[in-house]
């Protein structure tokens, strides 16, 4: 039996944490989910998942800490990260330029809502191109 891709979902909306899982439920997948930034992080160190679905706006730590936290180690850095958020792209590369210096080093980038069939073809897109 071939091995279910994990998948993290992170945000701090039970209704929107609801919908993506039950979305990607339809699918093969191992989903776990975390409500801010903090469990984001300790959830990846404790098993690295196989894509990070990441909401911006979280208590605790915002996703942008968590993407620089991760792309800081060399353990996570290669973990893929879909943004999945309110905040408008450009505004958020921005912010995250103009507080790191760097690009953000994300794989994919939606703004919410996402149809559900979007959703999969991303999820499934980002798992092929990461193997």
């Amino acid at each position: 039996m071939e091995r279910q891709p994990k998948l993290l979902v992170v945000d701090d909306d039970p209704d929107i944490l609801d919908a993506i899982t039950t979305i990607l439920g339809t699918q093969p997948y191992a989903i776990d989910t975390a409500r801010d930034g903090v469990e984001c992080v300790d959830k990846v160190r404790q098993d690295i998942p196989d894509l990070i679905i990441l909401d911006l706006l979280m208590p605790k730590k915002d996703g942008f800490a968590v993407v620089r936290e991760l792309r800081e180690n060399p353990r996570y850095a290669k973990v893929p990260i879909l943004i999945l958020t309110s905040v408008r792209e450009d505004a958020s590369r921005r912010r995250y330029e103009l507080e790191t210096g760097l690009a953000m080093d994300v794989q994919d980038y939606v703004e919410k809502p996402i149809s559900p069939t979007d959703l999969l073809d991303r999820v499934k897109e980002l798992l092929e191109s990461s193997k």
